[in-house]
């Protein structure tokens, strides 16, 4: 499982799908999605999309690049679905952020903004509880 998560986050930009990322680790798609969950507390695709709007997230505080930029940047193909997942992580639309975070995170350095500023998961990141066989 480790080597799938480290593609993920070396390749977030890059088209990637669960069954891509299976047949990498020999694997069926189903039983990638179930093991990843198990060890991960979150899907392959949740943890792509985290992945994503994360750099997203950097790209909006530096304020260089238009929300439809840094949508294609990080490897999102629809400006929709990204501005959908971006507000369901961060709890405000990606053109909202980008006003905010750049001037509240002025002045501080990149590292500590990026932890600051972590998107936090809700629904998908439970802790895994006793499983039934």
């Amino acid at each position: 499982m480790r080597r799938v998560r480290d593609r993920i986050d070396r390749e977030y930009a890059q088209p990637l799908d669960v069954e891509a990322l299976a047949r990498g680790v020999h694997m069926s798609a189903g039983h990638l999605s179930r093991e990843f969950r198990l060890a991960y507390g979150e899907s392959p695709y949740s943890y792509l999309m985290t992945r994503r709007i994360e750099r997203a997230m950097a790209l909006l505080r530096r304020g260089d690049l238009s929300v439809t930029e840094v949508c294609f940047t990080v490897g999102c193909s629809s400006l929709g679905t990204f501005s959908t997942r971006f507000t369901e992580l961060v709890g405000m639309p990606p053109s909202a952020y980008r006003l905010h975070e750049a001037r509240a995170t002025a002045g501080i350095p990149s590292c500590v903004a990026k932890q600051v500023t972590k998107p936090i998961r809700n629904r998908e990141a439970l802790p895994a509880g006793p499983q039934l066989a």
